[in-house]
């Protein structure tokens, strides 16, 4: 029975560490698409990739944020989701829009 708690405090622990991922200057105001029609007259800044463990989001509690910081880094104001949803997004890539 301890070892059951133990490994559920551990899991409960992980998951909130894991979830502190902070939004880098701007990355707030980058908007996430899965429409290719938004992006049509944007220019491509690069590619966006979630770090990912097994095939899966390596934490999917942030992966919309680890998303837009990458996609701020590049000069991106949006993001095209080419896999995964919009809300946990997986991989895609970043433009700029006028």
């Amino acid at each position: 029975m301890q070892r059951i708690l133990l490994a559920h405090i551990m899991i409960t622990a992980t998951i909130l560490l894991s979830a502190c991922v902070t939004l880098a200057p701007g990355a707030d105001q980058v908007r996430i698409t899965d429409k290719a029609s938004d992006v049509a007259t944007c220019k491509a800044l690069g590619n966006l990739q979630v770090p990912m463990n097994g095939g899966q989001p390596a934490d999917g509690f942030s992966a919309q944020d680890q998303f837009r910081n990458q996609a701020v880094g590049l000069g991106s104001n949006v993001a095209l989701v080419t896999q995964g949803f919009v809300g946990i997004p997986v991989a895609g890539i970043a433009y700029r829009c006028p």
